[in-house]
């Protein structure tokens, strides 16, 4: 039961969202940037990015949406999204995505825990330092937005098939779709 009245039929961040169209746009936009606009690093690998530490913040709703999306994005592996919320060192990703991954979840904890050897491990695997930078901002965004859905103890349905539809559209049309959200049905609150 959330925290306060939001609108019926929208899930997770979804919820807020409705409630609060002023504060929607911003937030729309940065997801947009950090997760679907043009950048070196692919829409994949960001939505792994914002999945693992979706994961470490124990957000439901965030890891499976953008679990969801990061699996559209990579040819519908499903399998590979859940290697890296388990042990992304031993999951079929780059050894660049990996050292990215250190940082994000270094960042989860908190900022200053990143160190010098962290940052040089993802250079010496080929990181950028725009991808570095996108790196600390997507896990820093996620803390925020995991905190946001949680928070406010938005609902999160457990059907996996809802995850998959949001990812399945996410994928293809980002995160800046006229018209806002549709609220989905009562009865997939499971």
């Amino acid at each position: 039961m959330p925290h306060i009245k939001l609108p019926e039929g929208f899930p997770g961040i979804r919820g807020p969202m409705a409630f609060s169209p002023t504060t929607t746009k911003p937030l729309r936009e940065l997801a947009e940037v950090l997760l679907h606009a043009p950048n070196t690093l692919s829409p994949g690998e960001r939505e792994l990015i914002a999945t693992y530490v979706s994961s470490l913040n124990d957000c439901h709703y965030c890891q499976s949406c953008h679990g969801s999306t990061a699996a559209h994005h990579l040819g519908g592996n499903f399998e590979l999204v859940d290697n890296v919320k388990q042990d992304f060192e031993s999951a079929t990703v780059s050894d660049k995505l990996k050292a990215l991954l250190v940082i994000a979840g270094k960042v989860q904890k908190s900022g200053k825990a990143v160190t010098s050897e962290d940052v040089e491990r993802a250079r010496r695997q080929g990181a950028t330092d725009r991808e570095i930078h996108d790196t600390v901002l997507i896990a820093a965004a996620f803390c925020m937005y995991n905190r946001y859905v949680d928070g406010l103890a938005t609902w999160a349905p457990r059907d996996f098939e809802v995850y998959r539809a949001i990812g399945a559209k996410t994928a293809k049309e980002g995160y800046l779709r006229p018209g806002g959200e549709e609220p989905i049905g009562q009865e997939i609150r499971s």
